[in-house]
């Protein structure tokens, strides 16, 4: 493998190896800290970041409001001291001569007034703000306020292009690198857009490629694209180091990052990612996001698709094809469905998913009495950690409303990352994880249950293994 050389961001040498970020409460100071220390780019991940007390105890994140906007000011106010705090301590294990990117997700609730609060509390020692997730127009213009340097993540030449021209080009000199996730391989939240088929993945050179002329005809050319999503063995990316074609590439590593000894999820979480095989990630599109996302398959999973899949469409009239009469619900109010819909629906009252539940799409969902009680319990607890969230149809607008009805098929997404962050179940939560993590188990460096430092997987990337 062709050697790596140091890379300039944000104003610093620095090796071309990104640590991607991993909310809720996944990259914290504790491993950030020592990755910006052997000399790559640190990120801490400021979406609901964990804090602590003047004792040293972490500050639980119990909200008292009575209502939705209430909540959702203490949860700013949460994220705001966590991605403090994380920062902080990253800086003090790297120390000055480190570079530290804070993360957070553009369709998190008051992305804004988080950056906004943590910014303005860590001049010099954040250097970058990656931000994904969305169409982040005001994120130019808001790093630039604080004079550190924006990474938009995208997944397609066309959105940058997007962004560029409608608010980029005035904050040129901030752009610290352009990070190129790919949408099929990624872990989190993907960027597949209407007009790519989740199905058939897209060779990521030629995308990159795209990506790159468009950077060039803007007369940015010099600066470098990250390549995330999919990377595990940088020996499979040699052809991409030193390429003309390409120009300056450097490489993040989000799942990888996960199996270390300063990572702080849970050890039965790192076991689980070294029995992992392929074909153990799907992509999904349950978020509240609406945004397709790459998680562990298992049990909180195939119950979501179990969800989905007792579906049927219903009219409350007997009109065209729905002619069959259904009677559901405590107050047995009749409704009209197709005769094979209806018989369908029998069978999963039968089975005790007696609850029948309404989408914004005119259908009804079967779940049992408790998913029913939860389901509508997580609803009403709502704190508004998304921009938008078509479980709970809150939004950060003026009515805090999405003006639609709240989705029963999709879930909290708040209170399980934050479950499973805090040693929750690995089965009954979502468990976000990008396609290669089945490696964990087929790669020699992790034998006999060996789980590195963040130092020693550092000096390993740069073997090209």
């Amino acid at each position: 493998m062709k050697a790596l050389n140091a890379i300039r961001l944000s104003g610093r040498e620095v090796l071309p190896l990104i640590e991607g970020g991993k909310g809720v409460s996944i990259s914290t100071g504790a491993s950030s800290g020592p990755w910006a220390l052997a000399g790559g780019v640190g990120t801490v991940s400021a979406v609901n970041a964990d804090a602590w007390d003047a004792e040293g105890n972490l500050v639980p994140q119990v909200y008292h409001g009575r209502t939705r906007r209430d909540r959702h000011l203490e949860l700013v106010k949460y994220a705001i001291a966590g991605g403090i705090a994380q920062a902080e301590k990253a800086h003090d294990i790297c120390g000055k001569a480190g570079s530290l990117n804070i993360n957070v997700l553009w369709e998190m609730g008051g992305a804004e007034a988080v950056l906004r609060g943590v910014l303005d509390k860590t001049r010099g020692i954040v250097h970058g703000v990656t931000c994904g997730a969305g169409m982040p127009y005001r994120l130019a213009e808001l790093a630039a306020g604080y004079g550190v340097h924006y990474y938009p993540i995208i997944s397609s030449a066309r959105a940058f292009n997007a962004l560029w021209k409608r608010a980029y080009n005035r904050f040129s000199e901030f752009l610290g690198a352009v990070v190129y996730e790919d949408p099929w391989l990624a872990g989190g939240h993907n960027g597949l857009s209407n007009v790519e088929d989740p199905l058939i993945p897209e060779d990521p050179y030629p995308r990159v490629l795209a990506l790159r002329q468009v950077m060039r005809e803007a007369g940015i050319g010099d600066v470098p694209i990250i390549m995330a999503g999919g990377v595990w063995y940088l020996r499979d990316w040699d052809h991409w180091i030193d390429n003309e074609e390409l120009g300056p590439i450097a490489f993040q590593f989000g799942t990888r990052a996960l199996l270390t000894r300063e990572s702080p999820i849970s050890d039965h979480w790192k076991r689980r990612l070294m029995t992992l095989e392929e074909g153990d990630i799907l992509l999904h599109r349950f978020s509240p996001t609406g945004f397709y996302s790459s998680a562990i398959e298992n049990s909180y999973l195939r119950e979501l698709e179990a969800r989905s899949e007792r579906q049927i469409a219903f009219s409350l009239e007997a009109v065209g094809d729905h002619q069959a009469e259904l009677t559901t619900g405590p107050r047995r109010r009749a409704i009209f469905v197709t005769p094979s819909d209806k018989t369908r629906a029998e069978g999963w009252l039968s089975q005790g998913f007696t609850e029948p539940l309404r989408t914004p799409e005119q259908t009804l969902i079967f779940v049992t009495p408790e998913k029913r009680d939860e389901i509508r319990r997580d609803q009403t607890d709502c704190m508004g950690c998304l921009s938008q969230c078509k479980f709970s149809n809150w939004a950060d607008n003026e009515k805090n409303s999405t003006g639609r009805k709240a989705d029963p098929r999709s879930f909290c997404i708040q209170k399980t990352l934050q479950d499973v962050a805090h040693g929750g179940s690995i089965d009954e939560n979502l468990v976000f994880a990008g396609h290669n993590a089945f490696n964990f188990a087929r790669d020699p460096f992790y034998s006999n249950g060996f789980i590195p430092t963040v130092k020693e997987l550092v000096d390993r990337l740069l073997t090209g293994d």
